[in-house]
């Protein structure tokens, strides 16, 4: 419940269906991809238009969503994969620092791509799970 609240926290000012409180924890981190996703293409197309405030909040929103999952990995239970998630959201952090202060169209599209492909193995995340094994925020 603690990674559900800090993950709700983090998702911000991203736009937020009604679908947020019925989610179950793997719909909830998609939704954060999604909306992770959809700043940086929003940053990458100001940077294009030479929009530098709204660059900027959108990269703002982004590591904001970032550092929410980073926030929420439980290192107890994730062993290796979470500190390797951790990792990774620290370098994205930083490359989203770097994006910002240079207006780097080649990092965000870096992230994009990184943050992507996480985005696409959370999608078959509810099949690996055996359906008698799931527990029941799992079976929406």
């Amino acid at each position: 419940m603690r990674a559900n609240s800090r993950a709700i926290q983090s998702y911000g000012d991203v736009k937020v269906g009604s679908g947020v409180a019925s989610a179950n924890n793997v719909q909830l981190i998609q939704m954060l991809f999604d909306g992770l996703l959809e700043s940086l293409s929003s940053a990458r197309g100001h940077i294009q238009h030479k929009n530098i405030s709204e660059k900027s909040k959108a990269i703002a929103r982004a590591s904001r969503i970032v550092i929410g999952l980073q926030g929420a990995l439980d290192f107890e239970k994730g062993g290796d994969l979470a500190n390797n998630l951790n990792e990774l959201y620290s370098y994205v952090t930083r490359r989203l620092f770097h994006a910002n202060a240079h207006n780097d169209l080649a990092a965000l599209d870096e992230i994009h791509g990184l943050m992507r492909e996480i985005r696409d193995a959370w999608d078959g995340m509810p099949s690996l799970v055996p359906a008698s094994n799931r527990p029941a925020s799992m079976m929406n």
